[in-house]
């Protein structure tokens, strides 16, 4: 029971060894001895609460918050001791916070737990007692044998036993897992492969050890124990024969496999990324102002405890005859009711602290976010991709960067390859006209490529053809899918209408190459691969298949030839193919690697390497042994892959282009103009690197470029970084580049990591070739740590991108054509690097000015609110006497001035969009955190303190001599005096904001003028009426009174413009003795009307030429006279004719769809 008990607390978890042995069909053995082990049940739970916990969890992690949790104490305090604001001033505002959020995650989660039981409720086919069960897929238990049938996705991690092909194999895509969606195989063991129905399934014995479950999609290993008239076979088992869950069958009409892993142990399961747990600057800055503010309560607490007790030392004070103490408090302990003071005052002007200011920042991130992907120039049609946001709690970072880290192949670049040129045997070689002509020869051959190709030519495209893991689709009717010629195709149908599919693009280039010029790969069927050699077929038997991983940087195939022998055919990078040839053109071909790689160009080399039988006896044992292992299986596969590939015989090298994406150039420089230093990061050869650097602008032709490469020793990479460190400062160059590969980097970062970042803070770009994916983390950590900070972003679009993209402050991941990994992982993701200057430029700027006004301008009118409380103190002997009444002390944050703030901090636009993407160098004005800084935090707290004077005093002014403001001579009272002050507040602070929008919607026009609206009528109705509820009437025509009075009417005028004014005033100086670079932008834009953008082209058109104008917005511009009917430099109703009509989305703009806009400058 004990062990139980640890087990479900996870202290103890149910399997301890390392691997797992699971018995196919729950065939357990029959002595007594064994003992089952435990395994999870295959419910999928993505949810976080249930209905049981979530009360308690979801207020324990909400009062885990510090203002959250220091408004609970008020309240307790107000509850426990007698206090001068009723406990529904901090109860009411905490409640409405903690429901309002409550109720946002309990409906977050419901759609989780709606979304889980959906997929726990699917319908599946389990074999049990001989029959074929259907059931639902949470009762699957491990050992079950589950059946799937085409376009089906796996409900469990499966190893695959039977198809209902032949050769036992199937196809499938996992597209929901990598975002690859080429068709992979996937096999079965002989053994089991010919149990194609339900009783061949059910008689079967067969056991299956494997290691526990792993996160790693491409990893597996184990192996299958297959009993089999009374003998056992032991076969190897690894990621090919492994189905996982969330993958889809295809082309396969049905298969039978075995559970292995369920439910939450699953490898999909295993992925699951929780939401991102990075933190904003400007959310670190805020949590310091809440800190400042914290000392500024306790201190005006403190100080107003040890003034009423100073007030208090004369006699005729401390009990006058008005208010005598009772025999109790006569008797209290001083030093409790010393305590009990100092928790009155803190309750007293506890809303210094503005608890609101979590939801309203929360809302606004929330809602702020979608205007990405509602962003018409953030949308590309090609792939009719929108951008997408994975996070919202980092929108102010993106106005914040200062390094960007991206990757080249698929980011900088297409990811289309493009077959270009080749080398083999020492000869240069091109393509013309689906020709393979030697360097220097015209196309003069009318009859095709046959005549002058020799031997090493094809044995060359063979290797070529033959080296790889591409998959083929015909585009032909439908065949039976058990057809007994696999190669039926290539009697009745054109291998024209065959299309290859790869998960890497430069083989699909390849492949394709070499079927233009004559030797087509036709199709693989089980161990079998198939060419077409100038109309000749062949056919290969595959012995082995050496898969390419990161460390080795090949991949090699074992191949059974027609004529009987056995062949290595092997590619991958130079420097991980040429140390291993003992035969060949090695120098020329690394002379012609080093010219395509200048040109910008991908490589590979190409070599062979033949067997003799007793040869590949050896190779065919060690690798069987190797596959077999459970234990230490990769480094014994390492070990056997080392002694195989070697002795090459070299036979070329290929040569592909990757183009440059659209505007990669532009993006680049408008970056660094910005102020953005961008280091790439590749695991390209240096050359090839290089070279696109120069293409897209990161490196340019003027630019000292400094070389860090191949570096032997730390004495040597040492030397070599002081002697770079001292040419940086001798050369009078304005800028310096820095290229470094990945072997250097790792004896860089091992001892000299200060003297390396000295260097490259000193260049502005740095490129990183031949890089490891740990490697792109490892610099981009270097830099988040160094002693400045810098804010950084990573893109790139690959699973080799992943870790820096998680790594930055800021991740953003590119929907590529190497799967969704880097996406799925991202902060944000975007179709094309050019998106990123736009997301950085106009909606990170937008973003880090709307919230970083938000916080402060809370903190201010927060101070506006209690200092005027403070400040009564003094002329009510500290008796701890309130201002204001309850209600306005509890609905000032909450709705007397909360809208106005959070509709300026969705629609504030300081600039034009087209002025920020124009101007780049504006990102400056706002970088460093800048609008956050201490000054200007001080400058609002100041602020604040110098409106709360004014309000209080210039309202003592007026009522402190004579209060007998009404005509008949009617008195007021402190009720009224506190109502004055608090309408003067209301009306200044709104006001306030009003001075500080820019960008004017009719939004902001209601919620600006309705807040102060609503105000007025609700204390006209609130005090119109006696509440039978409530225990005192203080309120009742205490508002109607005052607005009765010219004389208040007066005072609330001269006080708001007393207040107003120096603010007016100091915004005229500034802008006209030293206006910023932002302000001078805008008034160019704002001074002539001729040059001002027509129409409505602020609201909705973009740099691109793709416009959001819908119907009403030209209709609006005719009303409003902006924009003839028909008119000819009507740009937004033009652009909207040549547009085809968009999805909802699309037509939302992403700065001011709510409402015609106008600018103020």
């Amino acid at each position: 029971m004990l062990r139980w008990i640890r087990q479900q607390l996870g202290v103890d978890p149910p399997h301890q060894s390392d691997t797992r042995t699971v018995y196919v069909a729950n065939r357990f053995p029959q002595n007594g001895h064994y003992i089952p082990q435990r395994f999870a049940d295959n419910r999928i739970i993505s949810s976080k609460y249930t209905v049981w916990n979530f009360v308690p969890k979801n207020l324990f992690e909400q009062f885990r918050r510090i203002a959250n949790f220091y408004f609970l104490i008020i309240f307790l305090v107000q509850l426990m001791i007698d206090t001068p604001t009723s406990p529904i001033t901090s109860g009411l505002p905490l409640f409405f916070v903690i429901t309002v959020t409550a109720i946002k995650q309990g409906y977050e989660d419901w759609l989780r737990h709606k979304a889980d039981n959906e997929v726990n409720g699917a319908p599946v086919f389990v074999v049990r007692s001989g029959s074929l069960v259907q059931t639902k897929s949470k009762n699957i238990r491990v050992g079950d044998i589950v059946r799937v049938a085409k376009d089906e996705t796996f409900p469990v991690d499966l190893v695959l036993l039977s198809s209902d092909r032949a050769d036992g194999t199937c196809h499938i895509t996992t597209a929901s897992l990598d975002g690859e969606t080429n068709l992979k195989t996937h096999f079965s063991v002989p053994e089991t492969s010919v149990c194609q129905s339900v009783s061949q399934l059910e008689a079967l014995q067969a056991v299956v050890e494997c290691q526990q479950p792993d996160a790693d999609l491409y990893r597996f290993v184990g192996r299958i124990t297959v009993i089999q008239h009374g003998e056992e076979i032991v076969r190897p088992l690894g990621p090919e024969n492994l189905l996982l869950r969330g993958a889809r069958l295809k082309n396969t009409k049905e298969i039978f496999g075995v559970a292995v892993y369920t439910g939450m142990e699953s490898k999909m399961a295993l992925n699951y990324k929780c939401k991102s747990q990075k933190r904003s600057a400007v959310e670190k800055s805020m949590n310091t102002f809440l800190i400042i503010y914290l000392v500024i309560l306790l201190f005006e607490a403190i100080l107003s405890t040890i003034l009423k007790y100073a007030w208090q030392a004369e006699e005729k004070w401390n009990e006058p005859f008005y208010n005598q103490k009772t025999e109790q408090e006569r008797n209290s302990s001083p030093i409790l009711k010393f305590i009990s003071d100092f928790l009155a005052f803190l309750v007293l002007y506890n809303f210094i602290i503005p608890i609101s200011l979590y939801v309203t920042v929360e809302m606004q991130k929330f809602l702020g976010s979608f205007f990405i992907g509602w962003d018409l120039d953030l949308y590309h049609e090609e792939s009719d991709q929108k951008a997408q946001v994975n996070t919202s709690d980092l929108n102010e970072e993106l106005g914040q960067v200062e390094y960007v880290f991206t990757d080249k192949t698929g980011t900088l670049t297409e990811n289309e390859m493009h077959f270009r040129e080749c080398s083999i045997k020492g000869t240069k070689y091109r393509e013309v006209n689906g020709k393979l002509l030697p360097e220097g020869m015209t196309d003069d051959s009318p009859d095709g490529s046959v005549a002058h190709l020799i031997g090493d030519e094809v044995l060359f495209l063979k290797a070529v053809s033959l080296c790889h893991t591409v998959q083929i689709s015909y585009d032909q009717p439908d065949l039976p899918l058990g057809a007994s010629d696999p190669f039926s195709h290539v009697n009745g149908f054109s291998s024209n209408h065959m299309e290859y599919y790869a998960s890497s693009p430069d083989e699909k280039a390849l492949v394709e190459a070499t079927k233009r010029i004559g030797v087509a790969f036709t199709g693989s069927s089980g161990d079998t691969m198939e060419i077409k050699t100038f109309g000749k077929f062949e056919k290969y038997k595959l012995l082995h298949l050496l898969e390419f991983d990161a460390n080795r940087r090949r991949m090699s195939v074992i191949l059974q030839t027609p004529s009987g022998g056995t062949v290595l055919f092997t590619k991958g990078a130079e420097s991980a193919i040429l140390p291993f040839a003992t035969s060949g053109e090695i120098e020329k071909t690394r002379l012609h690697v080093d010219e395509f790689a200048l040109k910008g160009l991908r490589t590979l080399v190409v070599a062979c390497r033949h067997f003799s039988p007793e040869e590949y006896m050896d190779v065919d044992k060690r690798l069987t042994a190797a596959r077999t292992a459970l234990q230490q299986r990769e480094e014994k596969l390492q070990e056997a892959f080392d002694f195989i590939e070697r002795d090459l015989q070299l036979l070329g090298a290929t040569a592909v282009e990757d183009k440059l994406q659209d505007k990669v150039q532009e993006t680049i420089e408008a970056l660094r103009l910005a102020g953005i230093k961008v280091w790439v990061l590749t695991g390209d050869k240096h050359e090839t690197a290089v070279s696109v650097s120069l293409s897209c602008g990161h490196f340019h032709r003027t630019m000292n470029i400094l070389e860090l490469l191949q570096q032997r020793s730390d004495n040597e990479c040492a030397e070599q970084l002081r002697r770079l460190a001292r040419r940086i400062k001798e050369d009078h160059v304005i800028q310096h580049g820095l290229v470094v590969d990945g072997a250097s980097l790792s004896l860089a970062l091992r001892e000299h990591e200060k003297l390396f970042m000295e260097v490259c803070k000193n260049c502005s770009a740095v490129l990183c070739c031949r890089m490891a994916p740990l490697q792109k983390a490892k610099v981009v950590r270097l830099l988040k740590t160094s002693p400045e900070k810098p804010i950084t972003l990573a893109i790139g679009d690959g699973a080799n991108d992943v870790s820096m993209i998680q790594e930055a402050h800021v991740g953003i991941g590119i929907m590529g054509k190497e799967g969704r990994q880097a996406v799925r992982n991202s902060d944000y993701a975007i179709a094309r690097f050019k998106f990123l200057a736009k997301l950085l430029l106009v909606h990170g700027h937008f973003y880090y000015i709307r919230i970083a006004t938000l916080v402060q301008y809370f903190f201010y009118k927060n101070v506006c609110f209690i200092t005027p409380q403070f400040l009564y103190q003094f002329f009510c002997l500290f008796s701890q006497q309130t201002l204001y009444d309850s209600v306005y002390l509890t609905l000032y944050n909450i709705c007397f001035t909360s809208l106005p703030i959070l509709v300026y901090s969705l629609f504030e636009q300081l600039v034009h969009p087209h002025a920020l993407q124009s101007k780049p160098c504006l990102y400056r004005d706002i970088s460093k955190n800048s609008l956050l800084s201490f000054r200007t935090f001080l400058y609002w707290t100041v602020l604040g303190f110098c409106h709360a004077f004014i309000f209080f005093f210039g309202s003592y002014i007026l009522m402190g001599e004579d209060t007998t403001l009404m005509g008949n001579g009617q008195m007021f009272g402190n009720w009224t005096f506190g109502t004055l002050v608090f309408t003067v507040m209301v009306i200044t602070v709104t006001l306030k904001l009003a001075l500080e929008t820019h960008f004017w919607t009719w939004m902001n026009h209601f919620v600006t003028w309705g807040s102060i609206a609503f105000y007025f009528i609700f204390s006209l109705f609130y005090g119109g009426i006696i509440w039978p509820f409530l225990h005192t009437q203080d309120m009742y025509f205490v508002f109607v009174q005052l607005l009765s009075s010219g004389s208040a009417w007066f005072a609330i005028i001269i006080i708001v413009i007393t207040c107003l004014s120096p603010d007016v005033f100091k915004k005229v100086l500034y802008r006209h003795l030293q206006p910023t670079s932002t302000q001078n932008s805008q008034q160019s834009l704002s001074a002539p009307p001729a040059q001002a953008l027509s129409c409505m082209e602020s609201l909705c058109c973009y740099q691109q030429g793709q416009s959001g104008c819908s119907r009403l917005a030209s209709l609006l511009d005719q009303m409003t006279g902006h924009c003839k009917a028909g008119a000819s430099n009507c740009h937004a109703s033009s652009r909207c004719n040549r547009i085809r009509p968009r999805a909802a989305w699309q037509m939302v703009d992403p700065d001011g769809a709510l409402g015609v806009g106008k600018r103020s400058a």
